[in-house]
């Protein structure tokens, strides 16, 4: 076996970047041999540290961790070392079965918003749905992913992916009614761990397919419906987006749905 390899070799046969190998050696964790020449030759010793170097950054350690370690290593500080790792692996397999599991939520949401019935006024009932609020309004459509940034900014502890879940806006039934216009007063994201609520009950529904103008056209709808029938209306119109810009940049295969909470007379 070779006793010195050349940077490019190193580079090529670990996937390490030149770049990488070179700020290594800056800041101490490697020392490579000279040749005469003024070719880096790098050892075995010298390869078995870039194997713990990729191992440990891979896993999130700092570099000055990293470079304790290299610098005086023990057994007893060997076996401190795999505990940590063992630690920040098991919080790594813990984040991907987050993501995991907020992909496999939005990939039911999709197959699931197609089988709505589109443009038709129907009954829902519907349990509690925990939700992360942020109780300020907006105009435009796009103010929404700022405001939605702004409330995952909230709790950066939990693992949101844009879209991942079901974004919703709250529209003021009044404005609706006085001015027959839209006007958002809060966005949420439901969520099984969020700490807000949106009570249970009966809702009138409707979903449709493009535009978000349409809301105001359909919100006005069920309003009309519900008093047509004398059934009470309980609170604001909720607007949840089940397909959005965050799934397609075709507004024609948007899907939207307005729930209108109401209890019967």
């Amino acid at each position: 076996m070779k006793k010195y390899f050349k940077i490019g070799e190193i580079s090529k046969l670990y996937g390490i970047g030149v770049d990488s190998i070179r700020y290594y050696e800056e800041i101490g964790l490697i020392k490579p041999q000279r040749s005469e020449s003024g070719y880096r030759h790098y050892s075995v010793h010298d390869i078995w540290k870039l194997n713990v170097i990729r191992d440990l950054r891979s896993i999130g350690f700092t570099m000055e961790q990293i470079h304790d370690y290299l610098n005086q290593h023990t057994v007893s500080s060997s076996l401190s070392m795999l505990e940590d790792e063992k630690e920040a692996i098991a919080k790594q397999i813990q984040h991907l079965q987050k993501l995991q599991k907020n992909v496999e939520h939005r990939l039911n949401n999709i197959h699931s918003a197609f089988s709505l019935p589109l443009n038709e006024i129907h009954f829902m009932s519907l349990p509690s749905r925990h939700c992360h609020c942020l109780h300020k309004g907006y105009e435009k459509d796009e103010e929404m992913d700022v405001l939605i940034k702004q409330l995952l900014n909230q709790n950066q502890n939990q693992l949101y992916i844009i879209g991942s879940n079901q974004i919703g806006t709250v529209v003021s039934l009044s404005s609706l009614l006085t001015k027959q216009t839209l006007s958002y007063e809060s966005v949420f994201l439901i969520d099984e761990e969020g700490e807000d609520l949106i009570q249970g009950g009966n809702y009138l529904c409707v979903t449709y397919r493009g535009n978000y103008n349409q809301s105001a056209y359909w919100g006005q709808r069920l309003i009309q419906y519900a008093h047509s029938h004398n059934f009470k209306i309980l609170g604001n119109l909720l607007e949840i987006l089940w397909i959005d810009i965050h799934t397609t940049s075709d507004e024609s295969e948007y899907i939207t749905q307005l729930q209108l909470p109401i209890a019967f007379s």
